[in-house]
């Protein structure tokens, strides 16, 4: 058995350090995607403040706190029944952190906070303590990473045998070189992921250049069969209507099933 969900990816402009104005674009961007008729909306890494700090100081003074007054706003943009994932530099104390929050307009479910750190991350942020996170929300059982996380097929894996329906995957994708006509390597492990646990889901990514750094704009939504089902538009935001199987159907007709054929014993430790 399966059901129908509209999903969404937005990728506002994001300006370094202006964490007003991207509260407000972020803010915007949740009123075009409900309006679109979108119940998840999933934004970038660090959409709230930025990626490319000098150094903690500067990381410090564009971060929020979970109890920071202006989360309000943005969850008043959210319809009822709707879940928002967003990325923002998280200060607890003197640590900070890469974080994601997963809201909705009647309340903070939760948020997960990034545990592999990439390259210069290291300096700022603190590492989180779990490999991604599963929330309850009114939509189901949502996973939740972040950028580099995915690329160890464990958490997204794993997140799928802890029950997650579905994966919200907030990134700030550095772009590479590739060959023409290929896939980003982040859409692509992505893709595969999705494909071999059979959990579909939903990346935004930055657009443009931050500091010299040139996003790779892989702005996407990916079905539980691994295909990409929704890119980004003019707006600024991709939608999709995704065919959701129940939590617990992996299975591969008429023989096999994708966990039930799990032989962990075979595999080792390492």
């Amino acid at each position: 058995m399966s059901r129908w969900m509209c999903v969404a990816a937005a990728s506002p402009v994001v300006r370094l350090g202006d964490v007003g104005g991207n509260l407000a674009r972020i803010r915007d961007a949740l009123h075009v995607a409900a309006a679109r008729g979108a119940r998840l909306i999933v934004l970038p890494e660090l959409a709230a403040s930025g990626y490319a700090f000098v150094d903690t100081g500067e990381a410090a003074e564009a971060a929020l706190t979970r109890d920071d007054a202006r989360w309000d706003e943005l969850a008043e943009a959210l319809p009822a029944g709707a879940v928002a994932v967003v990325g923002y530099a998280e200060r607890e104390g003197t640590e900070l952190f890469n974080t994601a929050a997963v809201l909705t307009r009647d309340r903070r479910i939760g948020d997960y906070r990034k545990a592999h750190l990439w390259g210069a991350e290291r300096l700022l942020f603190s590492p989180g303590a779990s490999a991604g996170a599963v929330f309850d929300t009114p939509l189901g059982r949502l996973g939740v990473a972040i950028c580099y996380d995915s690329e160890f097929p464990e958490v997204p894996r794993g997140l799928a045998l802890a029950g997650a329906g579905l994966l919200a995957l907030p990134v700030n994708w550095p772009l590479i070189r590739r060959p023409d006509g290929e896939h980003p390597p982040e859409t692509i492990q992505a893709m595969a992921a999705a494909r071999s646990s059979r959990l579909a889901t939903v990346i935004a990514d930055r657009r443009g250049d931050e500091r010299g750094v040139a996003w790779t704009g892989g702005t996407a939504i990916i079905d539980d069969d691994g295909w990409i089902a929704g890119r980004l538009g003019d707006d600024g935001v991709a939608v999709a209507d995704l065919s959701l199987r129940e939590t617990t159907d992996k299975s591969l007709p008429p023989f096999n099933d994708l966990f039930e054929d799990r032989r962990p014993e075979l595999y080792g430790a390492g």
